[in-house]
């Protein structure tokens, strides 16, 4: 491969999961830029359908297809079909996330508790052992699990969100361990504050902010799109040597 081609993506299938919006859409728009054909997914089809239209009206390739990752038997569809329409899957991108507790961890209930676990981690062990098994039959692929700094230090009122994924880390070295024989290679994104909708209860409230500024050496809140090439670099032949990498991009954050 010449070092010109190291980020081509030409003629690789690519599924990001949350790419209707945020870091997952900056995603999928920047893998199709790359020449991936991009399986854009999240909850509802209207958000895929639409970056989808979009991705393929600026010339790249995309679909749309809706799935709950909370759901188990959305996962099993998901793998169907794109067994069925491409039989097979170069690069899969976990990105859907729950959050949907804000405050002390000892009040958390147990719905939050269960509906951060389905998505947070039962969602995405199950993506990556259907990516897993899809790839090793067609000689590997690249699975890129979307973490958070908050799975190395904990933020404050988001335990329940921050032990999962602190799990997601240990998921994907895990992963990463078993399969790189398979010539699967299974590592982390690990995004700090960044500004979308997800994290808009941290980005909108001016103490939370201030609070965050004074632990971020660049002193500012990443965009979407400072995730993508990252993203990029692990789904292409630049990373063909790394696995079981939990890359930080967070503005320094994790350095203080």
């Amino acid at each position: 491969m010449s070092k010109k081609d190291l980020f081509d993506l030409t003629g690789k299938t690519a599924l990001i999961t949350g790419a209707s919006r945020g870091i997952g859409e900056s995603v999928a728009r920047t893998l199709a830029d790359y020449g991936a054909h991009v399986i854009v997914t999240s909850r509802k089809i209207d958000g895929c359908e639409a970056v989808a239209s979009s991705i393929r009206d600026a010339g790249g390739s995309a679909e749309a297809y809706a799935c709950h990752i909370g759901e188990m038997d959305q996962i099993d569809a998901i793998w169907a079909h794109i067994e069925k329409a491409h039989g097979k899957l170069d690069i899969l991108v976990n990105n859907a996330a729950a959050n949907p507790y804000f405050g002390p961890v000892e009040d958390t209930d147990l719905g939050a508790f269960q509906k951060t676990v389905d998505v947070n981690i039962r969602g995405y062990f199950f993506m990556c052992a259907r990516g897993a098994q899809l790839m090793k039959k067609h000689g590997g692929g690249s699975i890129i699990n979307v973490a958070s700094i908050n799975g190395v230090n904990p933020g404050h009122y988001q335990g329940i969100y921050s032990i999962t994924k602190a799990a997601v880390i240990s998921m994907t070295k895990s992963f990463a361990t078993e399969l790189g024989q398979q010539n699967v290679r299974v590592n982390a994104l690990l995004p700090g504050l960044t500004d979308t909708k997800f994290a808009s209860a941290l980005t909108t409230n001016e103490a939370i902010k201030k609070q965050a500024m004074a632990h971020i050496p660049v002193k500012r809140i990443a965009d979407p799109d400072e995730m993508a090439g990252t993203v990029l670099y692990l789904a292409s032949g630049a990373s063909s040597y790394t696995t079981g990498a939990c890359i930080n991009v967070d503005g320094g954050y994790l350095a203080v």
